[in-house]
């Protein structure tokens, strides 16, 4: 017995918009709709295909995967047709560069494809270096900020911070033993996440390990944050094209200092 063809059903609120929005928007080329008015439709591009039922057989909010020849070509294509990109394309450490794609009813699609052993060994790290799951001590974080030039007390409320972390990684020299880097995330689990203390010692910049400590916070903040909260950080200029690659665009905001000090 063979399986011949799968095709995603999904939910619209409105079939007729669906279709407008993959043909004109995101470039399939085909589409049929059923019933009048229409309560069924589907669109076609290549050998790909999805059907639309009205106000049924699902909910909004699903996500797919659709693999393309150059995502980086039709990301800039259907940029300017006015899609919603919720992330540029970015290479994925299990290869695979992709973006995210929103529609109308708030489905997810990955559109992405596969990325060559080459294109994967720029992400690839130091042999004895390895990114763990958990928080740095007290005692590393703060050796870590002294060797970027920060500053920390290393008191209490620093220790409640750490305690308080939702998640963190920590980049380790295996031959040694040493926290050599870190990222961190702060969270209220409901509406925002802010990445923090990202930081490599500089005798280890520039070896890909800041980018693999991004992407183990962001596969997790992609995995855990709820659909509409906003995922931050605070970097200069000059660091911006690093964040760039992982989704993150600059944003309007304001600050306050406490007592409303100037």
């Amino acid at each position: 017995m063979k399986f011949r063809k799968g095709i995603p059903i999904l939910y619209s609120s409105d079939v007729l918009r669906s279709v407008a929005y993959y043909t004109s928007v995101l470039g399939f080329d085909n589409h049929w709709t059923w019933g009048d008015p229409p309560t069924f439709a589907g669109i076609s591009k290549d050998s790909f295909e999805i059907f639309f039922c009205e106000k049924g057989q699902g909910n909004p909010g699903t996500w797919m995967s659709v693999f393309v020849d150059k995502v980086d070509e039709y990301h800039d294509l259907i940029k300017s047709r006015g899609a919603q990109i919720l992330v540029p394309p970015v290479d994925r450490e299990w290869g695979v560069r992709e973006m995210l794609v929103q529609d109308p009813d708030a489905h997810k699609i990955r559109f992405g494809c596969g990325i060559s052993i080459r294109d994967k060994s720029s992400v690839s790290l130091p042999e004895q270096v390895r990114i763990v799951v958990r928080k740095p001590s007290l005692e590393e974080e703060l050796s870590l900020v002294a060797s970027v030039g920060w500053t920390a007390t290393g008191g209490v409320a620093d220790q409640q911070r750490l305690n308080q972390l939702v998640f963190s990684v920590v980049a380790e020299d295996t031959q040694t033993g040493t926290a050599i880097g870190c990222a961190e995330v702060a969270s209220d689990l409901a509406s925002i996440y802010y990445i923090k203390n990202v930081i490599v010692r500089p005798e280890w910049q520039n070896q890909r390990i800041g980018a693999a400590l991004m992407q183990a916070v962001t596969h997790w903040i992609d995995a855990n944050a709820l659909e509409d909260a906003l995922v931050t950080l605070f970097t200069g200029e000059n660091l911006a094209p690093f964040y760039r690659q992982f989704g993150f665009n600059p944003g309007y905001g304001m600050t306050r200092k406490p007592g409303n000090k100037k």
